[in-house]
């Protein structure tokens, strides 16, 4: 594994004590591997995100480890980052299109980014970074241009060139298709493929609430709920046989392709997510789950009910165990 993250907690600071906004979270990547990490607005997916390349001042990781190719990612120790990040972790920040320097020029900004992690050879960096453009179809004189003087799609693409352009192990790409029209995004959806697929990244962890993009783009997908992970699979067994009420929510709460507005009402998921600074015992989502009993009281663990398929959930447990001890297994077309 290219990565792993074991029992990881982050808190934000506040006057009215800590707030954890990821909560015992784990989950491991393998070389190659693209995860899309999903979720309502305020999960705590962008805190995950961040807290694995730079805690601010106003966060502390209250437990957990975390190793990028077999060594330990000091993420509590900014002085001990500095050198880990671009090279082994690499972040693409929410709102990348507006985290270029207006004032200057994308050549200037690249350059002043090798100097601060003192890149010796330049020249050659610079050569890659032209082939780059050239390969998702930019051209050189974006070098010489303000951000400003390019649309989002591109600043968006040059954004993702200057988060991968020393090859990290682990590109963080959080809401990278935000704000940008359709087309546009599955250009930069197929572009963090690109990268990975020639090697400039190991693996990737795409950030959004956007489910229709993950299904394009990732090869698992893990979705967050109240700071905690809710369920993960591999994105084509998410997609068509999701086992966490939530997932089944978020999945059901999305518009069908060729189906009019007119036609169909959307469904959304009654109630709202529970306050991170006072979460309720048990199961997070247990006020909004149509399914909830006694038992979600306490709290579920996150645990694989099929190879590869991981599930925060009594229910889902409870009717694997069901189907398990009366001997009909699987649905007879998942029965090998």
């Amino acid at each position: 594994m290219s990565v792993s993250v074991e029992n990881l907690s982050v808190a934000y600071r506040s006057h009215r004590g800590d707030v954890t906004a990821v909560d015992n979270v784990s989950f491991s990547l393998a070389d190659g591997e693209i995860m899309g990490l999903a979720g309502e607005s305020g999960c705590g997916k962008s805190t995950l995100g961040n807290a694995l390349v730079y805690l601010d001042y106003r966060m502390k990781a209250s437990g957990g480890k975390v190793t990028v190719d077999g060594k330990d990612l000091p993420i509590s120790d900014s002085n001990a980052m500095r050198s880990r990040r671009m090279t082994e972790v690499s972040l693409v920040p929410q709102y990348a299109m507006s985290a270029l320097t207006p004032t200057r020029k994308i050549g200037r900004i690249i350059d002043d980014l090798l100097k601060s992690h003192r890149v010796k050879d330049r020249d050659k960096v610079m050569t890659e970074l032209r082939r780059r453009l050239e390969l998702i179809g930019l051209k050189e004189d974006v070098l010489g241009k303000y951000s400003f003087e390019l649309s989002g799609g591109m600043r968006q693409r040059v954004t993702i060139i200057m988060s991968s352009l020393l090859n990290p192990s682990l590109l963080i790409a959080d809401e990278v298709t935000s704000a940008l029209d359709v087309s546009t995004q599955r250009a930069v959806g197929e572009m963090l493929i690109e990268f990975r697929d020639r090697g400039y990244i190991k693996s990737a962890i795409a950030i959004t609430h956007d489910l229709s993009i993950l299904a394009q783009i990732a090869d698992s997908i893990a979705i967050m709920y109240a700071g905690r992970l809710a369920e993960r699979a591999p994105t084509s067994v998410l997609v068509d046989s999701p086992l966490h009420p939530y997932t089944q929510a978020l999945l059901a709460s999305l518009p069908e392709v060729g189906v009019r507005h007119d036609q169909v009402t959307l469904s959304g998921i009654p109630g709202r997510p529970p306050s991170l600074a006072n979460p309720p015992a048990g199961c997070r989502f247990r006020d909004r789950c149509p399914f909830a009993f006694a038992k979600c009281s306490e709290t579920p663990p996150f645990e694989e009910i099929k190879p590869g398929h991981l599930v925060a959930c009594w229910k889902a447990s409870q009717e694997h165990a069901e189907m398990a001890g009366t001997g009909r297994g699987l649905p007879l077309k998942e029965q090998v």
